[in-house]
C-alpha cells in the first residue's frame, strides 16, 4: 500500500504514479485520489492537508501509470490551495482540490465517539467470509495491508440474511504493518481507507449487491487529526438518502482513545441494468 506514495517527479508540479493492476485493470478510486494528494502535498511544504475534494471522470487502467499535474492555486499566510488533474494518454481520469494548512490555535470540539463493541471481541473479516471463499477468485479472503472488523454484517453475509439491511455500517481497523509517522503519509493512507467501503452503507438501502454495477463519483475527506495507525479505528458509515441512482454516504474515522480523526462523504451512481 505505501508504495502507491512514491510518486515520481516528472517535473517541479507534475508526477507519475502506478497502481496495483487486479484482474480488471480497474484503478480504485481510493488509490487514485490518495496519489492526487500526495502529489499536491509534495508542492506544499511546511504544510499539512486539511481536506480532499476529488472527481472521478473515468475509469483508469491499472497497467499504466497514471500522471498527476497540480496547480498552484493560492498560498496565503495560513491556507494554500492546488488543483489536481490525474491524466492517462492526455484523457483526464480525476479532478481534485486540495487544500493545505499550516495550523493555527483555536478552541477544539467533536462530536463524541459512537458506542461499539471492542474490535478483540469481533471476528476478523477473512474468517467471516471464509464460506465464500471460492467468490472473485478468492478476493473476499484475500491478506489485505489493514485488519477489519465488522461490528455490523458485512455485505456479502447480508446478502443471504432475511433481516432488512440497516442505513448504518461500523467497522474497526489496524494497520497490519508499521505506517510512517510522517502526516502526508498519514493523510493519504486515510483518504485511501475512508474511500474503500462507504458504499456498502448504501448497497441494502438502494436494493443493490456488491455483485451490481457501481461507479464512485466523488469523494470528499476533512482530515481533524492524525490517525493512529497501531492501533483500532472505528469507521461509522451511514447513507443518509438515495435517489435518481445515487446515493450519498458519509463517514467518520475515530481513534480508540475517542479523537474524531476524519469525516469523509462520497457519492455513488448505480447505473440501470442494460437491455
Amino acid at each position: 500500500m505505501l508504495n502507491l506514495f512514491e510518486l515520481s517527479a516528472l517535473g517541479s508540479d507534475t508526477f507519475e504514479g502506478t497502481q496495483p493492476d487486479p484482474p480488471n485493470h480497474h484503478i480504485v478510486g481510493g488509490q487514485i485520489a490518495a496519489q492526487a494528494l500526495m502529489a499536491a502535498s509534495r508542492t506544499a511544504p511546511g504544510r499539512h492537508p486539511h481536506s480532499l475534494h476529488v472527481y472521478f471522470l473515468r475509469r483508469g487502467d491499472a497497467r499504466w501509470p497514471v500522471r498527476f499535474e497540480v496547480a498552484r492555486l493560492h498560498d496565503g499566510g495560513t491556507i494554500s490551495s492546488r488543483r489536481i488533474s490525474a491524466t492517462q494518454g492526455g484523457v483526464v481520469l480525476m479532478e481534485g482540490l486540495a487544500s493545505f494548512t499550516a495550523g493555527v490555535a483555536s478552541a477544539a470540539y467533536q462530536r463524541t465517539m459512537p458506542a461499539a463493541p471492542p474490535p478483540e471481541s469481533l471476528t476478523p473479516i477473512e474468517e467471516q467470509l471464509a464460506p465464500y471463499a471460492e467468490e472473485f477468485g478468492g478476493w473476499w479472503v484475500a491478506e489485505r495491508p489493514f485488519d477489519v472488523r465488522y461490528v455490523d454484517p458485512p455485505p456479502r453475509i447480508a446478502m443471504d440474511s432475511d433481516e432488512p439491511a440497516g442505513s448504518v455500517s461500523r467497522i474497526w481497523l489496524r494497520a497490519r504493518g508499521t505506517i510512517p509517522d510522517d502526516p502526508i503519509v498519514n493523510s493519504c493512507v486515510l483518504t485511501l481507507q475512508s474511500a474503500l467501503t462507504p458504499v456498502e452503507a448504501t448497497l441494502g438501502l438502494m436494493q443493490k449487491s456488491q455483485y451490481d454495477i457501481s461507479a464512485l463519483l466523488d469523494h470528499t475527506v476533512w482530515f481533524h487529526r492524525p490517525a493512529d495507525f497501531s492501533d483500532w479505528l472505528f469507521y461509522e458509515q451511514a447513507s443518509p438518502t438515495g435517489i435518481a441512482g445515487r446515493a450519498l454516504a458519509t463517514g467518520t474515522v475515530y481513534n480508540r482513545s475517542g479523537d474524531l480523526v476524519c469525516t469523509a462523504a462520497q457519492e455513488i451512481y448505480f447505473p440501470p441494468p442494460r437491455r
